[in-house]
């Protein structure tokens, strides 16, 4: 990407770009659950980042069916706990972004499988009065061949990876069984294409029979079938969401990619739609968004641009330490600010400037580094965005306040002054003063001295209750914001809705830090 114009007497470092956790891919544009990733360039690009959803669903364990074919031999060794479900490497990122499977059931183990398989006293008995006829059961186990011939030629890569492979087998054929007795059974539809997904992780990068788009493309079936047979499965949807995804990064930037992302986003709605407490699903659907924006129209990417934005912003509200996002939304915003001096566009006073928004995503990418310090993709970004920070603060901007003292006043006698946020406190700036203030006077917590006797505005941040937009009649008109501390409320007006979008989160992500006992990161990086 061509390099960003220099802005505040600062020359710009290559574009930050989105990071993601397992399952590989090779793009560094926006994916699911960030990994640190190599780049040519002097510095690396930040990629965008998610993370698997627990699952509440009770997986239910199958029987095994009598005279069925042998099962694939398992190892002493594949009875370790190894869990059907992607893998979680949260420790140190992977070279490259992937996407995280939710595993919709409850994971079980190879050990629990064959101990239910030992303790089958009695066999298992044929229904005679099955309500399908034999022609259905028929076409069924057709069906059934053709995956479970799709799973016996999956060899892994190494060791490890024939283990799991064992195990995922065996797994396949007690969810044949179980589709074969009843072609009805959406939790063994859903189990089995998790297998199948599964498998295609465990598939050589080369290989090409089986190849992971077949596998993907099967899994994908019977998610469908799953949920055509039970409509509120939003577990099935999100994990059918991530193998669209994985099946449109293989198509590249092509017109089948921008209808598979296109398909994969839907999905993520449904799936938020029927679990709305889901950050997860939030950060992959901006993430799809962001993907598919790089392949639309240019007329179409601004407006999907802000709605992945909208998913991110979302995500970070459900749950205010979730790294992930915040650094996504850091990534998507510089991105933004990128396209914005690309097209060389004149600013209207309601559009947020370049400048701006490249202020804003230093902000977010600082944070999701003050939460992990450890993951080295988040440093990257870091270095190449830090320079756009207000230092040695980490947001400047204006906000309409009441007299000092004051919460309630008439309207004539709110003033727009200039604040200033670090890691410890926001602070009304004095007018025509902007300068670093002095440490906070304990002994003043809302009100305090910047300069001589003028008194200001101040919240420190250990005294936060909860920050929150509000609208109330003894405000000026505009965006309202409330912070509730421990010595009362003070009320702020932003100067638009987006505006106060970015002092909530800013505010909201300081106060996590804090309570995260990470203040002293965030001092470091605001500070130098």
């Amino acid at each position: 990407m061509p390099e960003p114009e220099s802005q505040n007497g600062h020359e710009q470092d290559p574009e930050p770009q989105p990071e993601t956790e397992p399952v590989p891919t090779e793009r560094t544009q926006p994916q699911l659950e960030p990994k640190s990733k190599s780049t040519p360039e002097p510095e690396p690009n930040p990629q965008p980042e998610s993370e698997p959803v627990p699952t509440e669903q009770t997986q239910a364990q199958l029987e095994p069916k009598s005279g069925s074919e042998a099962d694939p031999a398992v190892n002493d060794a594949d009875l370790r706990e190894t869990t059907i479900h992607s893998n979680e490497t949260y420790a140190n990122p992977s070279p490259t972004p992937q996407l995280r499977k939710d595993e919709g059931s409850r994971t079980f183990t190879m050990r629990e499988l064959l101990n239910g398989l030992k303790n089958d006293s009695e066999p298992e008995r044929e229904d005679g009065n099955s309500p399908y006829s034999p022609e259905q059961q028929q076409q069924q186990a057709d069906q059934n061949n053709a995956a479970m011939d799709l799973i016996n030629s999956v060899v892994g890569v190494d060791e490890e990876g024939r283990s799991r492979q064992r195990i995922l087998t065996f797994a396949a054929r007690r969810y044949a069984t179980a589709i074969e007795r009843n072609p009805e059974d959406y939790d063994a539809l859903y189990n089995w294409a998790l297998v199948l997904q599964e498998s295609a992780d465990n598939v050589s990068p080369d290989s090409t029979s089986p190849s992971k788009d077949a596998l993907l493309e099967e899994a994908c079936k019977k998610y469908d079938e799953a949920t055509r047979l039970c409509p509120t499965l939003h577990d099935a949807f999100y994990n059918w969401a991530i193998a669209i995804s994985d099946r449109a990064k293989m198509r590249g930037r092509t017109k089948e990619a921008e209808e598979l992302w296109k398909l994969a986003t839907r999905n993520y709605e449904k799936a938020v739609q029927l679990n709305w407490n889901s950050p997860q699903a939030l950060n992959n659907w901006g993430l799809a968004l962001q993907e598919l924006s790089g392949i639309v129209p240019a007329r179409e990417k601004q407006k999907i641009v802000r709605t992945a934005i909208s998913k991110f912003r979302a995500a970070i509200q459900l749950q205010f330490d979730f790294h992930r996002a915040i650094y996504n939304l850091g990534t998507v915003l510089y991105g933004l600010a990128e396209d914005t001096l690309r097209t060389g566009g004149s600013v209207s006073a309601q559009e947020v400037s370049p400048n701006e928004l490249y202020s804003q995503s230093a902000i977010y990418i600082a944070a999701a580094h003050a939460l992990k310090p450890n993951y080295s993709v988040y440093s990257s970004a870091l270095r190449l965005v830090r320079s756009m920070l207000p230092l040695p603060h980490l947001k400047v901007g204006y906000l309409t306040a009441p007299p000092v003292g004051a919460s309630i006043a008439p309207h004539n006698d709110w003033k727009r002054s200039e604040f200033l946020l670090d890691h410890e406190k926001l602070q009304q700036i004095p007018r025509g003063e902007y300068k670093q203030v002095p440490p906070q006077n304990l002994s003043g917590r809302l009100v305090d001295a910047v300069s001589g006797d003028k008194k200001t505005i101040k919240v420190d941040i250990a005294d936060i209750i909860s920050v929150s937009a509000c609208a109330d009649l003894t405000l000026p008109p505009g965006a309202g914001l409330c912070i509730d501390t421990s010595y009362g409320s003070v009320y702020l007006v932003a100067d638009s809705w987006e505006s106060l979008d970015g002092w909530l989160d800013a505010l909201r992500l300081v106060y996590t830090i804090y309570v995260r006992g990470k203040s002293d990161v965030l001092a470091g990086i605001i500070t130098g």
